[in-house]
């Protein structure tokens, strides 16, 4: 009789149960993924990289860097200058460069890896960007600094500046603002400054007196002279007949 008690208690209990596990909502599996990054949408954010954001676009790097930021475990540093920087950049400056040495300029700005400020101190220099390796060129940036106040310098070998601020300092990416446009030293540098004077074009020495145009006008001077000579004698001695003709009509 007990038992029959105990299992009818068990199955109220089950029936009751039941019903009440199946209402209660599933709550969602936890998930890794993370919305893709929009570089254009946090450069905008700046209001002062209009140039920057127009090379990226038109080279096609700013495309690239999405892909690769979105695949990529290593994260990226991106260094962005101000319109300013451009500005202040020579006349002509960017006009003087072909596609491909504009492509460069702009992989020149960006470091395959994520660095915080404070991570750019201790980075070894000269840190390999993504222009790195193109047409045998080193293509490094250089850091120092002060780790205590946050303050880093970055040089190229053509020019040095300190980078102003992060637009964002967050893993996958990191954007400093810089107050130059990092001219790579592969592009700009004297070496590849045309130096010295254009070599002088050869003299060319006058004609031997032994050569065969020479001759020729030598052969050509002396049978004028000749005809001179010849013409000469005639007119004397047509004066002399003409002379003797008179006298005798006299």
């Amino acid at each position: 009789m007990s038992s029959s008690i105990y299992s009818y208690v068990v199955l109220f209990f089950l029936f009751s149960i039941v019903p009440y596990i199946q209402s209660q909502p599933i709550a969602p599996a936890p998930t890794t993924e993370t919305s893709p990054i929009n570089l254009t949408a946090i450069l905008e954010t700046g209001h002062q990289f209009t140039t920057f954001m127009r090379l990226l676009n038109t080279t096609q790097v700013g495309f690239q860097v999405s892909v690769q930021l979105n695949s990529s475990d290593q994260g990226m540093t991106i260094f962005a200058p101000t319109d300013n920087a451009f500005n202040n950049l020579k006349p002509g400056t960017l006009n003087g460069l072909t596609y491909q040495q504009q492509i460069q300029l702009m992989l020149y700005h960006i470091i395959p890896k994520y660095y915080s400020l404070s991570d750019l101190l201790l980075a070894s220099n000269p840190v390999r960007t993504q222009a790195t390796g193109q047409e045998g060129g080193v293509f490094g940036l250089n850091f120092t600094g002060q780790a205590q106040s946050n303050q880093v310098n970055v040089s190229t070998g053509v020019v040095e500046t300190r980078i102003s601020n992060a637009l964002r300092q967050q893993f996958p990416l990191g954007i400093y603002v810089v107050d130059k446009v990092l001219l790579p030293e592969e592009l700009f540098g004297t070496k590849n400054t045309p130096t010295g004077a254009p070599a002088p074009k050869p003299i060319t020495s006058s004609p031997d007196a032994d050569s065969p145009a020479v001759d020729e006008e030598h052969k050509s001077s002396g049978s004028s002279v000749k005809r001179t000579s010849l013409g000469v004698v005639l007119g004397f001695v047509w004066f002399c007949c003409s002379v003797i003709y008179i006298f005798l009509k006299l």
